[in-house]
């Protein structure tokens, strides 16, 4: 897709570009880990056949019972712990799923250089703290409603 500047702000722009990437190219890495996963050429952590019954349950359950009877880990798996279990094909899906997520933070930094170049400080220190802040937010640093 060609983005046209009609009257639009250079930062739009770039923004809408590295926006635009991410979402090409966290979209193609869900095709391809949900290829492998379905087509079996690695192996998953929870058997296929065993998803559906899983479904169900409340997510906690649904948490405590694949770790107990498939991953058995110390903890179940929450917050960043799937990073740990991409040798298994249904968590190799959270790659896209994780760059999808975090294609914004890459979008505001992209901006802040267009920003400064302008002599726009105050919208480029916005922008570096948006991303601050979603970063802190993705590292699982801060908690709520434990």
């Amino acid at each position: 897709m060609e983005i046209k500047n009609n009257g639009v702000n250079e930062e739009q722009v770039v923004y809408a570009k590295v926006l635009e990437a991410g979402m090409y190219l966290g979209l193609a890495i869900l095709f391809i880990t949900f290829a492998i996963y379905i087509f079996g050429i690695m192996k998953p952590a929870i058997p296929l056949d065993h998803i559906s019954t899983l479904w169900s349950q409340p997510v906690h359950h649904y948490l405590e019972e694949i770790n107990h009877n498939f991953l058995h880990l110390e903890q179940g798996p929450t917050g960043w712990t799937w990073c740990t279990l991409l040798d298994k094909a249904d968590f190799l899906n959270f790659i896209g799923i994780a760059l999808l997520s975090g294609v914004t933070i890459v979008c505001f930094l992209a901006i802040i250089p267009v920003l400064l170049r302008k002599g726009d400080k105050v919208y480029a220190t916005m922008a570096l703290v948006e991303a601050l802040i979603l970063i802190l937010a993705a590292s699982g640093i801060l908690q709520a409603g434990h």
